[in-house]
């Protein structure tokens, strides 16, 4: 299905499935990243999960081209940081600036107030300027100088991230890690994919075409319908089996938290919701597991992350409810 070139009203929106609309954006979007399909249908579960996305790959491969035609085509506000390893807090958050004429402090809001905040190379800042965003992330605000101030809605932080063997990295602490409901990869383009993108010389042209299909109400409402969707009580215990078998095996250093259960329930809704469905099914429990618990996961043999393919190996030995 082609979506109209128009941004869509209120009323069409809520007449349309989410399935037809987010169909016709994972489309759009394909235009611009290429044989991505997966990977963008995973960045729009999230965003209607609520959650924030890291995106982890090497540099060129186009996470900051996904970001951009994100906010775009979702007529969102975006801003982005480049992180550095000289980067502070208040370059994040906002400063507080003397007004000579009147005498008092100014706050001068960081980049972070905005609806979409790319952080590109999270891992270049030092830890104490990653950990600047975890009230944001969290709660959706900030606490400067002893003021709380609420930050935008919809409010969604895609951090990219550089493979840890890069130079001039630093890896995130599993509190920042925490923080993120997805981790994709987008890798190499496949063949064909490539000569399309080398034919047409980058995506810039594509990206300067795109223009908004909903707005940030209308995320909101379909964020609102996606915690609505049902799930049973046979679905529940299949995801606290799931977090049991990651605590108590062996293989694993440290299991899954609570927060990764809530945040592995909000993106099975917003799946299946994507998928023209008002209640959940184990496969999509299964579909979008991967994205979040690799981040979270590490051996216990202290040798890092296991690999995708052995991760769902290892969960989907768990029984699936009948």
């Amino acid at each position: 299905m082609k979506m109209d070139t128009q941004t869509l009203t209120g009323n069409e929106a809520d007449a349309q499935q989410p399935q037809e609309i987010f169909a016709g954006l994972t489309e759009e979007i394909g235009r611009v990243i290429l044989g991505k399909e997966e990977q963008v249908r995973l960045a729009l579960c999230c965003l209607l999960a609520e959650g924030h996305l890291l995106i982890e790959d090497i540099p060129g491969i186009g996470k900051t081209t996904l970001a951009k035609v994100l906010a775009e085509i979702l007529g969102m506000e975006f801003r982005r940081i480049q992180c550095t390893s000289d980067m502070l807090p208040g370059d994040i958050l906002g400063v507080s600036v003397f007004e000579q004429k009147t005498g008092t402090f100014t706050f001068h809001p960081g980049p972070v107030f905005t609806q979409v905040l790319l952080t590109d190379e999270i891992n270049r800042s030092t830890p104490k300027t990653q950990s600047a965003l975890l009230e944001a992330m969290e709660e959706r605000q900030v606490t400067i100088e002893g003021e709380t101030r609420p930050l935008p809605r919809p409010f969604f932080v895609i951090a990219t991230q550089n493979p840890l063997e890069l130079a001039g990295t630093f890896p995130l602490p599993e509190s920042q890690l925490d923080r993120f409901l997805l981790r994709i990869e987008l890798g190499y383009p496949d063949r064909t994919s490539e000569q399309d993108l080398l034919r047409g010389g980058g995506t810039g042209r594509q990206l300067a075409s795109v223009r908004p299909r909903l707005t940030p109400d209308q995320i909101i409402r379909f964020q609102q319908r996606a915690l609505k969707v049902h799930v049973s009580d046979a679905l529940v215990e299949y995801i606290q089996n799931l977090l049991d078998f990651t605590r108590t095996s062996a293989i694993f250093h440290m299991g899954l938290s609570p927060r990764a259960g809530l945040y592995l329930l909000r993106a099975a809704r917003s799946w299946a919701l994507l998928n023209g469905r008002n209640f959940v099914v184990p496969e999509d429990v299964q579909k979008i597991l991967p994205s979040v618990a690799g981040h979270r996961l590490r051996r216990a043999d202290g040798q890092g992350e296991l690999g995708r393919e052995e991760l769902m190996s290892l969960l989907l030995t768990v029984p699936v409810p009948i």
